[in-house]
């Protein structure tokens, strides 16, 4: 059977979860439950990698600088989420040197922060709540090799320029596809979160008959450049790219603000009384038909209340409908792969919704959204 590893940007746990991150967890969630009718699917997603960045190490930095030995457990998703729009707002960046201990830590041992550990532990009961697949939020992962090794494989394919024996960064370097060199390594040895990526993903390039990198529109660039620097290791990578969701009309990364009012307790409590499956059917669909992979509409949350309403309508409509046989279903997903090996969540979904093409829902919303 074909082997398809589906591999999304990871949310950094330093922040609430907001429209936009729910978007594209909904999007990878149906993705991999509809490919895996179709395909033998893994599912990557590393917290322990992604604390290895600035952006999670600095905030942590800056908790027990600011705030000592703070006692996390009674926060809640919006609290620390304020705490890490201050820690952005802070003039300058502390020397690599002060970071330094923190990643010792998470490389020695997976440790994570108080703060990051109360929000996973509230992560971890949301993807209970909405159905989601855990891919071990809470489970130390290392990366499949670490960063000396993973530069000598790059350079051994010309792929990056490396001037740390000069005291200089290191670049990928996709020069040869007419795209322009980035720095994946400080010059004093901080790796970014692209360098974090390709030490997930480059062990196991070539296992795979396809990788799905799916990212922010707004990190196109880079995911290019990692999908050229797979494939020139062996891999075949594809992309999807999602755009952001506005919220009052304005697209903001976490660290601006504007979320409030808006995080995903905020749309539990607005759904509240609709029926469990109605609301891991609502929440899908809602975020993938009606929101779509672009960022026209802003998130409202009378708009998603309404969707879930209709998703407990198609419950009850569906509730005595045949099932079709295993094969059948998933020569029914495999419509939607089109030239690629896994199944577009967009098109399924809008299928699904149009009746009068007789789609099997009832199985459909069993084995892929609820």
């Amino acid at each position: 059977m074909t082997r398809v590893l589906i591999a999304p940007v990871t949310v950094s746990p330093t922040k609430a979860l907001t429209p936009s991150h729910i978007k594209g967890l909904l999007w990878v969630d149906v993705m991999r439950r509809a490919t895996a009718l179709v395909a033998e699917v893994d599912y990557h997603y590393s917290i322990t990698t992604s604390s290895t960045t600035r952006q999670t190490l600095g905030f942590w930095e800056y908790l027990d600088r600011t705030f000592g030995d703070l006692d996390y457990a009674a926060y809640g998703e919006e609290q620390l989420g304020e705490l890490y729009i201050r820690y952005q707002a802070e003039p300058g960046r502390v020397p690599f040197a002060a970071l330094k201990p923190y990643l010792r830590a998470v490389e020695e041992s997976g440790w994570v922060h108080p703060a990051s550990a109360r929000l996973l532990r509230l992560w971890t009961g949301y993807y209970a709540q909405l159905g989601m697949h855990d891919p071990g939020l809470t489970r130390i992962q290392p990366p499949g090799i670490d960063l000396p090794e993973l530069l000598d494989t790059l350079a051994g394919q010309y792929l990056c320029l490396d001037g740390r024996n000069h005291g200089g960064p290191v670049y990928l370097d996709g020069t040869r596809y007419g795209l322009p060199l980035r720095q994946i390594v400080s010059p004093e040895g901080q790796p970014n979160y692209l360098a974090g990526t390709l030490r997930e993903l480059v062990p196991s390039a070539a296992r795979y008959e396809e990788i799905v990198l799916v990212h922010d529109r707004e990190l196109t660039e880079d995911y290019v450049l990692l999908q050229r620097v797979l494939g020139a290791l062996g891999a075949n990578a594809v992309r999807v790219s999602l755009d952001r969701v506005p919220i009052d009309g304005v697209v903001k990364a976490s660290r601006h603000g504007g979320w409030q009012g808006h995080t995903l307790p905020a749309m539990l409590a607005a759904c509240d009384g609709s029926g469990a499956e109605a609301l891991k059917l609502g929440m899908r669909m809602h975020f993938i038909a009606v929101l779509g992979k672009g960022s026209s509409e802003s998130f409202r949350a009378e708009v998603l209340r309404r969707t879930v309403d209709r998703a407990g309508r198609l419950l009850a409509a569906t509730e005595y409908d045949a099932a079709p046989s295993g094969a059948e279903l998933a020569k029914y997903v495999g419509r939607y792969t089109g030239a690629k090996q896994h199944v577009d969540p967009y098109r399924l979904t809008a299928e699904m919704l149009t009746r009068h093409r007789n789609p099997p829902v009832r199985d459909l919303i069993e084995q892929v959204y609820c």
